[in-house]
């Protein structure tokens, strides 16, 4: 189960609190990728391969929604599903507590309004 990634910001959309249907999307080579604003599809045209590579093996934690590479992570199989947690002991802790709605966060399945606050939003909203 993996949340999208902005390939330009390496953000995750879930943390950024943009749902994947309300995501900006573009196709690269036949491929389509979700982008957490338009200011970013800008850059990411720019000169697509080198951010492709940066963050191509980007996992995000399920508990603290934290962008990491796969090899700087805890892998646990869950139910049949490969999640990747930060390193933190407490994320695993915490997930084990509430597992369902961490599952639902990450798939996009329930609110979540990201990290900002109204007032001060990501590159989303301009």
């Amino acid at each position: 189960m993996q949340t999208p990634i902005c390939p330009t910001c390496g953000c995750s959309l879930i943390r950024l609190g943009i749902k994947t249907e309300d995501a900006v999307s573009h196709i690269h080579h036949g491929k389509e990728y979700k982008f957490c604003c338009r200011g970013c599809i800008d850059v990411f045209l720019a000169n697509p391969e080198p951010l492709l590579a940066e963050t191509q093996d980007l996992v995000v934690c399920p508990t603290c929604l934290a962008e990491k590479p796969r090899e700087s992570t805890i892998h646990q199989i869950f139910d049949g599903t490969d999640l990747y947690f930060c390193r933190c002991p407490a994320c695993l802790v915490l997930f084990k507590k509430n597992s369902g709605y961490y599952l639902a966060r990450l798939a996009g399945e329930t609110e979540y309004g990201g990290v900002f606050t109204e007032e001060e939003r990501c590159c989303a909203a301009t």
